[in-house]
């Protein structure tokens, strides 16, 4: 049971991820066409914080590998 709680964390926490990159990739698009740097500089800040947090929670829920 708790291995599909995780599974679907896993799942849940990727789409989330996916839809704040998506959201930034359309700031930044946004930002473009306006001629907006503060929009651009926003989208590809949400991108990189979204992708760094991202990164840094797989990187903790990672069991370590066992010592020969």
């Amino acid at each position: 049971m708790s291995r599909a709680r995780s599974t679907a964390g896993r799942v849940a926490a990727t789409v989330a991820t996916l839809l704040v990159v998506a959201a930034g990739v359309a700031g930044v698009v946004a930002g473009e066409r306006d001629d907006s740097p503060g929009l651009q500089a926003l989208g590809a800040l949400l991108v990189l914080a979204a992708v760094v947090l991202h990164v840094r929670a797989r990187r903790h829920r990672r069991p370590t590998p066992p010592r020969a």
